[in-house]
């Protein structure tokens, strides 16, 4: 990597394939058409992206979309086949793991179980050949951060999960590293504990101001703890924004069905509705980019849905329940209102709802939203 001038006060970094990119001091990691492939089979294609500096940054897509593979291209623990990896204006590609300023948090906790919580939080300090004093003081308070001071002299056999995880991640935190990179932390922890991790978690990473990427396939995990989400699918981008973009505001049919559940429609577009099927027609207000006779997609949210208390001017159709499904705090409808297509509806069930004020089964229907919850996706 070779820095160039330039006219601006912004720094021009050549990559090892000789382009040239542009650095801004809230940039922590510029991935430049990063790709790797197996043989003849390409697990992540040209990967453009920018991660800024103190954000809570996750890879959200299922298994076998890249994900893991681009986070550990990141970490070194695979070598890109092509472009470059930029940390702090810095082209790491070529260069080891441990000689980059990132530590990484796998699902194993990966503690060494001869070593109690202080010796496994402190390893990494020893090799450096720190002194025992300043050992001492950085490992209590890595310890003392994630909450685990009076577990110092405990064995990894003696710790819940959550407490292992703990662990790990004040091991990773101690030398507070430019870039902390999380590989499913969280994924072996049962349900309620990795809700108050992902809590601790998100408070830890505000505390200490450090760059976190997270992996996970998991869209609540990311939607809760993410300042900004990539969705990614077979190797690439879908959609990258903040948490209420990504879901209000999905950008592909992938985007829209694999965070949280939206209702997708496709069909013709003419005389500004779509028709999703033969008499079958939803009004689509307000999407000018759409052309008479074009083939079109659009999402709605479930919670989005109503089926009363109507208002002017929004979007209306009729179909018929198929099947009711009580959640506790939500209710689910599920709705036929043309042959093959079924829109699901979420109802809050609030303290003034009594029990048979659900619809029931074969009931004749009204839905209805307001326009802009209409979105168009490609």
């Amino acid at each position: 990597m070779t820095t160039t001038p330039s006219t601006s006060t912004t720094p021009t970094v050549t990559t090892s394939e000789g382009a040239s990119v542009t650095e801004t001091a809230e940039t922590a990691i510029r991935l430049v058409d990063l790709t790797k492939r197996f043989g003849d089979t390409t697990v992540v294609d040209h990967l453009n992206l920018d991660i800024h500096r103190g954000e809570f940054f996750s890879l959200l897509g299922p298994s076998g979309c890249g994900k893991t593979t681009t986070l550990r291209m990141i970490a070194g623990f695979s070598d890109a086949t092509e472009g470059s990896i930029i940390l702090r204006g810095t082209d790491v590609t070529s260069v080891p793991p441990h000689k980059r300023d990132v530590n990484t948090v796998f699902q194993s906790y990966a503690l060494f179980e001869h070593l109690d919580v202080a010796g496994n939080v402190g390893f990494g300090l020893r090799r450096k050949g720190l002194p025992k004093d300043e050992i001492r003081r950085k490992v209590g308070e890595a310890l003392e951060l994630v909450q685990l001071g009076e577990r110092a002299k405990a064995r990894p056999r003696e710790l819940s999960g959550g407490q292992k995880q703990r662990v790990a991640l004040a091991r990773a935190l101690v030398n507070r590293p430019e870039v902390l990179l999380l590989d499913e932390p969280l994924a072996a922890l049962d349900l309620k504990l990795r809700h108050q991790m992902q809590i601790e978690l998100k408070t830890i990473q505000r505390e200490v101001g450090i760059t976190f990427v997270f992996v996970t396939h998991d869209q609540d995990e990311a939607l809760t703890l993410s300042d900004r989400v990539a969705i990614m699918n077979q190797g690439v981008i879908e959609q990258c924004g903040t948490p209420e973009d990504v879901y209000e505001r999905p950008a592909t049919a992938f985007a829209a069905g694999f965070i949280g559940t939206s209702n997708l429609m496709t069909g013709t577009y003419r005389d500004a509705g779509l028709e999703i099927a033969p008499g079958v027609r939803v009004a689509v207000p307000g999407h000018a980019e759409l052309a008479p006779g074009q083939q079109a997609s659009i999402a709605v949210r479930p919670e989005k849905i109503y089926m009363y208390d109507f208002e002017p001017g929004m979007v209306r159709i009729s179909g018929s329940v198929a099947a009711t499904i009580y959640h506790g705090a939500t209710t689910q409808y599920l709705v036929d209102v043309a042959p093959g297509v079924r829109i699901t509806v979420l109802e809050q069930n609030t303290s003034r709802q009594r029990n048979d004020d659900r619809w029931s089964d074969g009931d004749r229907v009204e839905l209805g939203w307001q326009p802009e919850h209409t979105v168009v996706v490609t």
